[in-house]
């Protein structure tokens, strides 16, 4: 264990009182965890006590925290240049990160435009589709499909895609633009599809594709909108629709991308090419935000060819060379890492260890997809009463709702990844006691 650290405490009533973190209340805030440093699989808190990290930070440390190899890449791009302009202007990192991109993305992915973060690569994605029905002189086509539970992002754009009612923007319901959207598939990730059970996809298609430029998803895994893995069958039924219905097919592969799911990327379960994809979280590992919107040939040639002659949109720190660079050393360790047998030996475990909880009396469901292990509870989790629960447990996992996930870094191992799903259990056994009056 490592020296504690002298947190000053008044920081930390400074962060209560003033700062907003995601998703909280400043009249009634929940209580924050100080970090002091990071290594491999573990968080350090400023009174000494180390975290096995089960979030991954949400989705993009996949290498672990300071890891050598991204720090010397940090380290030699800082001493070139940290940023600089991406307008009129070019770069070695932005040109080797692009190059890998279309290199490793689904067959025909092959320009690239870099972005800050996930949602604004979701921006991109929207314009560019918007930009290529006005292009083609479809400029009625200006609405979108998409499926309900899923979740896009916090940005406005982003936001008019993620579920209505039951997500986590329907107070904007009257300011956000007004989409269409198809129910959630209800055909689990193992399960298959007949197809008079997809009927209802061409109908919806029949009735609303003429008003709109593409369907977004997530595929194969909806993530902040429920955790949800669904059938691949579904995915390849809506990539047909699109062709027979001249829309976009945009796949964001935010969450799902870099070997999470098992496959590289999520679409390759389904064997499907989208029109647009989008990619961000663990594209660094974690160090830095960046993202990337990837889309078809005929598509930026149709954009340029359009009224405005070139893709509307620039965002300042487009293409940053220490994020890019960073990036390029993350790909080069992911695919040099044996991630695939990493995540299979990751996902036998998680089966093995939570598949069992399902039998318990306040537990809805257990799924396991990848490196992603999901405990849906029958009722909302105090989320305050469960973070301290895992704390004690030595383990950081943020709940929400009714869900209980983890989708570890790649480099746990199976001591760790067991101590992380027997706090699971542990919270799941107290959980089961407090519904039978005895806790």
């Amino acid at each position: 264990m490592q020296k504690e650290s002298s947190f000053n405490e008044s920081l930390l009533h400074f962060d209560r009182d003033h700062i907003w973190h995601p998703y909280t209340s400043l009249t009634n805030p929940l209580p924050t965890y100080p970090i002091v440093s990071a290594q491999g699989v573990r968080l350090r808190l400023a009174n000494g006590k180390e975290l096995i990290d089960g979030m991954s930070s949400w989705w993009t440390a996949i290498h672990g925290y300071n890891v050598p190899e991204l720090n010397l890449a940090a380290k030699d791009q800082l001493e070139k240049m940290a940023h600089v302009m991406f307008g009129g202007i070019t770069h070695e990192p932005a040109i080797r990160l692009c190059q890998k991109l279309a290199e490793i993305t689904p067959n025909g992915l092959e320009k690239v435009f870099l972005a800050d973060s996930g949602s604004v690569s979701v921006e991109v994605a929207m314009k560019m589709a918007i930009q290529y029905q006005h292009a083609k002189g479809q400029s009625q086509k200006n609405k979108f499909m998409t499926i309900r539970n899923g979740y896009h992002g916090d940005t406005t754009g982003a936001m008019s895609v993620c579920d209505p009612e039951g997500g986590m923007h329907h107070l904007f319901s009257e300011f956000l633009p007004k989409h269409f959207f198809v129910d959630q598939p209800k055909k689990r990730f193992e399960e298959s599809y007949e197809e008079k059970e997809l009927a209802n996809l061409e109908q919806f298609f029949r009735l609303n594709a003429d008003k709109c430029a593409a369907f977004i998803l997530e595929p194969i895994v909806q993530g902040a909108g429920g955790m949800w893995f669904y059938s691949p069958d579904f995915l390849q039924k809506i990539r047909k629709l699109c062709d027979e219905h001249d829309m976009l097919l945009i796949a964001d592969e935010i969450a799902t991308g870099f070997g999470r799911t098992g496959k590289l990327f999520a679409c390759e379960h389904a064997g499907v090419t989208p029109d647009i994809m989008c990619v961000g979280k663990a594209l660094t590992g974690g160090y830095m935000t960046l993202a990337a919107t990837l889309t078809k040939q005929h598509v930026a040639e149709t954009i340029c060819n359009g009224e405005a002659g070139v893709f509307m949109h620039g965002p300042t720190f487009m293409g940053n060379p220490l994020a890019c660079a960073i990036a390029n050393k993350s790909l080069e360790l992911l695919l040099n890492s044996g991630w695939l047998e990493r995540v299979k030996a990751i996902e036998r475990q998680l089966k093995k260890e939570l598949i069992p909880i399902a039998n318990s009396l306040s537990v809805k469901d257990v799924r396991v997809l990848g490196a992603i292990g999901v405990v849906e509870m029958k009722e909302p989790i105090d989320v305050p009463k469960a973070q301290k629960f895992f704390v004690e447990k030595g383990v950081w996992i943020r709940p929400f709702r009714n869900l209980i996930y983890i989708m570890p870094p790649y480099i746990i191992d199976e001591k760790d990844l067991n101590q992380t799903t027997s706090a699971i259990s542990s919270f799941i056994i107290s959980s089961h006691l407090c519904l039978l009056g005895m806790y």
